[in-house]
């Protein structure tokens, strides 16, 4: 009865109800996608766009102005941009996204440094804090992330054939770019909402470690995505536990507990294979 104990004592704090609501969905979201993003080789788009994410709540926090209705549409271009610089340009793959991302934690770090400086609300964007969550964030928050994954399942099947067989998709008549284009967005969205609670140094972990431990023990594209959005989820809300109970920061207490389920899976598969399984 302790256990629920401590989650009633838990819940009745106003602000870890918000935590608690948003980052449960942000964790579904972040999975969901994380599985399309990872077979897609873009698991690192979510680092990218969570440094300029960073750069743009930093400077919103110097000028006093609302950071999530600013930070959604830059880090929306910005997704954009990586798509380009990706496909179009001759610096592809990671050295674009850290192109982009080392360039945008400058800027930010410079434009902190030149005025407020390493203020606590700079170290809330980075490393994230429960307390930031107002209620109309919480409102907002919602509305994205409940848009997100909407969008994601209504058009599930074209995400799935775009991310398993690219070439495949184009010669069914699927608009590739459209679609390639829905999901930076609907990521660029979920780093947004999740930055406040994760920090734009850790929320790249909830896309990045429920898809890769999900792939641990599961082959097929349906079962990949149920199994993380389960993990990320689950393990969102034992490391809010964890960080309530231990007084631990909540960004670091949930990556610590989808380390910990990933390192769990891999025993997993490594007894079902027999062997090691690289």
């Amino acid at each position: 009865m302790q256990l629920f104990d401590m989650i009633a004592e838990m819940m009745s704090f106003t602000f870890m109800v918000r935590a608690m609501v948003v980052g449960l969905l942000v964790s579904l979201c972040a999975a969901l996608l994380g599985v399309n993003l990872v077979l897609k080789r873009y698991a690192m788009i979510g680092t990218g766009l969570s440094h300029v994410g960073f750069a743009v709540m930093a400077i919103a926090g110097v000028v006093e102005i609302a950071p999530l209705s600013v930070a959604l549409p830059i880090v929306v271009g910005a997704a954009f941009l990586l798509l380009r610089l990706n496909e179009n340009s001759k610096i592809k793959g990671d050295s674009a996204v850290a192109l982009v991302s080392t360039s945008s934690l400058a800027i930010g770090v410079i434009v902190v440094s030149l005025t407020t400086g390493l203020t606590l609300h700079i170290c809330n964007v980075m490393f994230g804090s429960i307390f930031a969550m107002t209620q109309a964030d919480m409102y907002f928050s919602i509305a994205l992330s409940v848009a997100v994954l909407g969008m994601f399942i209504l058009f599930y099947k074209q995400l799935f054939a775009v991310t398993y067989d690219e070439n495949f998709a184009k010669a069914t008549g699927t608009n590739v770019e459209l679609y390639k284009s829905m999901l930076a967005i609907l990521t660029a969205v979920t780093v947004v909402v999740g930055m406040r609670m994760m920090g734009a140094l850790l929320i790249a972990s909830l896309t990045l470690f429920p898809a890769i431990s999900a792939m641990r023990v599961c082959k097929r594209f349906l079962t990949v995505v149920i199994t993380a959005a389960v993990v990320g989820v689950v393990c969102f809300f034992v490391g809010m536990v964890f960080s309530f109970w231990y007084d631990l920061p909540p960004g670091s207490s949930v990556v610590a507990v989808n380390l910990a389920a990933f390192l769990l899976f891999c025993g997993v598969s490594f007894i079902r294979r027999g062997g090691v399984s690289v």
